[in-house]
C-alpha cells in the first residue's frame, strides 16, 4: 500500500521544486495527456491567496488540487486544477484528495460555498462530494465542462 505525503502550501511559499513538480503533472495530464493545447500557467499559482494541496509518494507527486480564495464576501473559493498521476488513478485517491480541500475550505474560509469547472464526464464524482450542476455543458478548451457548485456549511 502507498503511504502520501499530504502538504499545503500557500502560492508564496511553493519553492521551486513543488512548483516544478506541479506543473510538470497538470501540463502531462491536462495538455499531454487530454491532448489540449491551453495556456495551462495562469497567473494563480504563486499567489498569497492560492492555497495548493500536493500529495507526494516517494518523492513524487501524486496528486493535486488548488483553492482561489474569493475576492468579494459573496463569491465562492474556486476549487481547481484537480489531478491524479495516471499510476495513482482508480486508488481512492481523488474522494480523499476532495475531502481534504472540502476540510481545508471550511476551516480557512468558514461557512463559505465552493465552485468548480468540471470535465462533464466526473460530473457524478463531484456529485459525491455534495456539488450540484449550475450551468448546462459548455466546452472550455474543446473539453466538455459543467459549472458545480457546493454550499459552505
Amino acid at each position: 500500500m502507498t503511504t502520501y505525503d499530504w502538504r499545503w502550501y500557500r502560492g508564496e511559499q511553493l519553492d521551486t521544486h513543488t512548483l516544478y513538480a506541479l506543473l510538470a503533472l497538470r501540463t502531462a495530464v491536462f495538455v499531454v495527456e487530454q491532448q489540449c493545447a491551453y495556456q495551462e500557467q495562469d497567473g494563480h499559482d504563486l499567489s498569497a491567496t492560492t492555497d495548493h494541496l500536493a500529495v507526494w509518494a516517494e518523492g513524487t507527486l501524486a496528486a493535486s488540487l488548488r483553492l482561489l480564495a474569493p475576492v468579494s464576501p459573496r463569491e465562492p473559493v474556486t476549487i481547481g486544477r484537480v489531478v491524479i498521476a495516471p499510476d495513482h488513478r482508480g486508488s481512492g485517491l481523488g474522494h480523499r484528495l476532495m475531502a481534504a480541500a472540502l476540510a481545508h475550505l471550511a476551516e480557512r474560509w468558514p461557512g463559505r460555498d465552493a465552485y468548480l469547472s468540471a470535465q462533464a464526464h466526473l460530473q457524478n464524482y463531484y456529485a459525491g462530494h455534495g456539488f450540484v450542476a449550475v450551468t448546462e455543458t459548455y466546452l472550455e478548451d474543446d473539453i466538455p465542462h459543467i459549472g458545480m457548485h457546493r454550499r459552505g456549511g
